[in-house]
């Protein structure tokens, strides 16, 4: 049976006053099977045809259920950003009732602002563009600010999630904080305006009476983590990247396949910096970062440097895209290293050996350089740990400890060093 408007308010009151949030984040979402109904029922639904409804229940649940109205039929007409402008007065409802009301209503707030990432998103541009401009730029402009407006009506639920001191903390907002937080760092970054989450991280950080990241939910724990591990890696700051990733990547669900990929792409990359690559029954779970990296990976393990600028040739753009292609030009290094490591144990591991055998292997590899390059590259192994050892330039000699001639690639002291 279609549910009428009626029964939505009787059914909108009852999960108010049960203070059941699921129910209540059931009834608010626009996708709900319930908003077809209402869609039938008010073919053609305005603010003024709906006042009649005002003050059939306690406000401001009769304002927000004339607003849902409104949002579900722009949504059927496929109109996002009517959509969107009139779910923003639906989320500003809701806080009025939010901020005086206990965690109980945190699964409703997830609902409503999910949505309204969601709407914002999809928004496209409608308005006439003259011919002279570029109407794709545009559009992206459009959808980028509705975006941002988005990204800032969320941030004021983390204001209000923190600002909870009346409750008894089972039952605080607070345990919406993280959540908040991560899908303001969600917005901003699809819409990649990536500087406008850092003011929020310095708010959460500065409020010390927030219960631990480890007593959240795990999703939210992962989420958080992941993004902050993002801005690390942009702000190049690897070595905090990777410890933010590889606790994002060992706490998200066994099942949850495209997040751990996601994390997967960008601690990869990190974790070769420090000489630890990949096993092959990991790739083997995530084929499409098996493509990219295995190239880069088995180069690695041969010290086959011209491989590894093929594959660096051919995943150019998909590296620039992701900001990895100066990550995985570093790593170009650890193939020669593995060249040179070849050389010293052809030589028996000797402990002096000619400049002129690296020269070789180099050019045994394809790459033709003269043997000063090939001797800057030998210095350039030891000054940066890869090597154990010195030039005598004299001589043309290079000068291995006797132990430890290559010491192991976790143990260099700084990896991550440009």
């Amino acid at each position: 049976m279609p549910l009428t408007f009626s029964e939505y308010l009787v059914q909108l009151t009852e999960s108010v006053t049960n203070e059941d949030g699921p129910t209540l984040a059931y009834l608010l979402r626009p996708t709900s099977p319930h908003g077809k109904d209402l869609v039938k029922e008010f073919r053609n639904p305005t603010r003024k045809s709906l006042s009649y409804y005002e003050g059939g229940i306690e406000s401001p649940w009769d304002e927000i259920a004339i607003q849902y109205v409104l949002v579900v039929h722009h949504v059927a007409k496929k109109r996002a950003g009517e959509a969107f402008k009139e779910h923003t007065q639906l989320v500003s409802l809701f806080f009025r009732f939010f901020t005086s009301n206990s965690g109980w209503t945190l699964p409703a707030l997830f609902a409503i602002l999910r949505d309204l990432r969601d709407l914002a998103f999809d928004v496209k541009y409608t308005v006439h563009v003259p011919p002279s401009c570029d109407a794709d730029l545009q559009a992206n402009n459009n959808k980028s600010e509705n975006m941002e407006e988005a990204a800032r009506i969320i941030s004021k639920a983390f204001g209000n999630c923190v600002t909870d001191r009346s409750s008894p903390l089972a039952e605080s907002r607070k345990w919406g904080i993280y959540y908040v937080v991560g899908l303001v760092l969600k917005t901003y970054f699809r819409v990649k305006r990536i500087s406008l989450a850092k003011p929020i991280l310095r708010a959460l950080r500065a409020n010390t009476d927030i219960p631990p990241l480890s007593a959240y939910p795990r999703s939210h724990q992962v989420t958080y983590r992941y993004y902050v591990g993002m801005l690390h890696f942009l702000d190049e700051d690897y070595a905090q990247a990777e410890q933010e990733l590889t606790l994002a990547f060992y706490n998200c669900h066994i099942e949850a396949h495209s997040n751990q990929e996601r994390i997967l792409t960008y601690l990869i990359p990190l974790r070769m910096l420090r000489g630890h690559l990949p096993s092959r029954e990991l790739m083997g779970r995530f084929p499409a970062l098996d493509d990219l990296y295995a190239p880069f990976i088995r180069a690695i393990r041969r010290g086959d440097i011209k491989t590894y600028d093929e594959a660096l040739d051919k995943w150019e753009r998909r590296l620039v895209e992701l900001n990895l292609y100066l990550n995985l030009e570093k790593a170009r290094e650890l193939c020669i290293r593995g060249l040179f490591r070849r050389v010293w144990v052809v030589s028996q591991k000797g402990s002096r050996i000619p400049v002129s055998m690296f020269h070789s292997s180099l050019r045994l590899s394809g790459i033709e350089v003269p043997q000063e390059e090939a001797e800057c590259l030998v210095a350039n192994m030891i000054y940066k740990g890869f090597m154990r050892g010195y030039i005598s330039h004299e001589k043309q000699m290079v000068v291995l400890a006797k132990t430890d001639a290559f010491p192991r690639l976790a143990d260099r002291p700084s990896p991550f060093a440009l």
